[in-house]
């Protein structure tokens, strides 16, 4: 079980470093366009490893 959870954390945060790369190479007025700052960036893409973990 404690397996189980290292390699769902190990998917996790696989899925927020690419997130985190897609997202921080938006420019600034895409960002805004889709509704988020540059400081939104960890927080939307922790979430979004979250949903697909």
């Amino acid at each position: 079980m404690l397996l189980a959870h290292f390699f769902r954390f190990l998917r996790q945060w696989r899925a927020y470093g690419t997130s985190l790369q897609e997202l921080s190479r938006l420019g600034d007025r895409e960002l805004a366009d889709i509704g988020i700052s540059r400081s939104d960036i960890p927080r939307i893409a922790w979430e979004s490893a979250e949903r697909t973990a």
